[in-house]
């Protein structure tokens, strides 16, 4: 039995590069940039006016002109216009060009209508040169990075790229993998159940939170047949960069994954891992480069093991590391087995601003309901027993939790 800081380097020292792809940026969500993106333009564009109002010049301002006769409007998207006298201005709106010859917008709550005539008079007030204009280039001049390399590309970046003409995104290649569920007390949802068997949804468990980051997987389930198990083994050691088990790992006469798999050549890296829930992890890899992670069958088991150890390696694979959380324990709490305890917490920010995790115990690692009462996993470390509120732990969110 190995350390949960063990398995985690054995299972780091193995990321591998799959190598990239070209996706349209629409379908990109989710997964990592392989090159920049770049700005193809000044960003903004033009001189981009940032609210409803009239164009018109400072100078005229200053030099006490207050009534200003409207030379047209001009909406976003349309060429602008541009003004000859002093005392002219230019009805215009949120996102429009800037006129020529003007260089600064007064919004229209600081003016008013005159005789309801297309000349408007400025109020009162304190005004600036060059207010409510976005200068075209301040965000990015054109050739520069907008994007990084191994970015996570979520909406504000599929934004970006499409806003730089990039219907395109060359992407990190995630790895093909398989989820297996194992049982014959398991079965499909349109079976009928004795009243001793339960519905099958481990693998669909995994798979989707595994699409919620970007991978696709695909899924299969298998009776308590050696022979079964080992065939498939076998077969998606041909087939697949990753294979993801749930089930058949422990000590059981019906556990028979750890035998198939090393009957298939697939070398064991670890087996157990001294924490609370998932002891029973199996981890390895097949001479081809294949690697394995064979997670026990009870739900939360199998849910904490792809969390704690597939999608941090999922991630460095990727190039972009996990950046580790921290929240406060809510509560006093104590936990006696000399194991790693990853304690299910509810997520709250307290009025100072510290991230609190509070305790949402359940019934074990078979309780699959109170995971709808989590928002993460707590770490809490090895060689004591008694845990102290407002102790910070490493925590691992699995919920949108906001």
């Amino acid at each position: 039995m190995v350390s949960v800081e063990e398995a985690e380097r054995i299972i780091q020292r193995r990321t591998r590069d799959y190598g990239t792809e070209s996706l349209p940026t629409e379908q990109a969500l989710g997964r990592f940039l392989a090159a920049p993106v770049v700005a193809d333009r000044d960003m903004p564009p033009f001189d981009r006016v940032t609210l409803d109002g009239i164009a018109l010049r400072f100078q005229s301002v200053t030099d006490g002109i207050r009534e200003f006769h409207v030379a047209r409007s001009q909406a976003a998207g349309e060429d602008p216009g541009k003004i000859t006298r002093p005392d002219e201005c230019v009805e215009i709106m949120t996102g429009a060009a800037l006129p020529s010859a003007t260089d600064t917008i007064i919004p229209f709550e600081d003016i008013e209508k005159v005789n309801g005539q297309g000349i408007y008079l400025l109020r009162e007030g304190s005004y600036q040169f060059g207010q409510n204009i976005h200068v075209r280039g301040r965000d990015r001049k054109a050739g520069e990075i907008l994007v990084n390399t191994n970015q996570w590309i979520g909406p504000p970046v599929i934004a970006a790229a499409l806003s730089a003409g990039r219907t395109e995104l060359e992407v990190r290649k995630f790895p093909k993998t398989m989820v297996i569920s194992t049982g014959d007390e398991l079965l499909g949802q349109h079976k009928p159940l004795s009243a001793f068997q339960i519905r099958r949804s481990n693998d669909y468990m995994l798979a989707s939170d595994l699409q919620l980051h970007g991978l696709r997987a695909n899924t299969n389930h298998l009776p308590d047949d050696p022979v079964i198990i080992s065939a498939e083994i076998g077969h998606c050691l041909r087939e697949y960069d990753v294979i993801i088990l749930c089930g058949g790992v422990s000590m059981g006469k019906h556990d028979y994954v750890p035998g198939a798999l090393e009957q298939n050549g697939v070398k064991p890296l670890f087996y157990k891992v001294a924490q609370r829930p998932g002891k029973p992890f199996w981890f390895g890899e097949h001479a081809s480069g294949v690697l394995v992670f064979a997670f026990p069958g009870n739900p939360v088991s199998c849910f904490l093991c792809l969390h704690r150890y597939f999608l941090p390696w999922l991630y460095a694979s990727a190039g972009q590391p996990i950046r580790p959380v921290y929240a406060q324990l809510g509560y006093d709490f104590e936990f006696k087995p000399d194991l790693q305890y990853f304690l299910q917490v509810r997520l709250e920010v307290n009025e100072k601003g510290m991230l609190i995790g509070t305790p949402a115990e359940g019934n074990g690692s078979g309780d699959f309901a109170n995971l709808l009462a989590s928002d993460a996993f707590l770490e809490l470390p090895l060689g004591r027993e008694k845990f102290s509120r407002s102790e910070s732990f490493r925590v691992w969110p699995f919920k949108n939790w906001t």
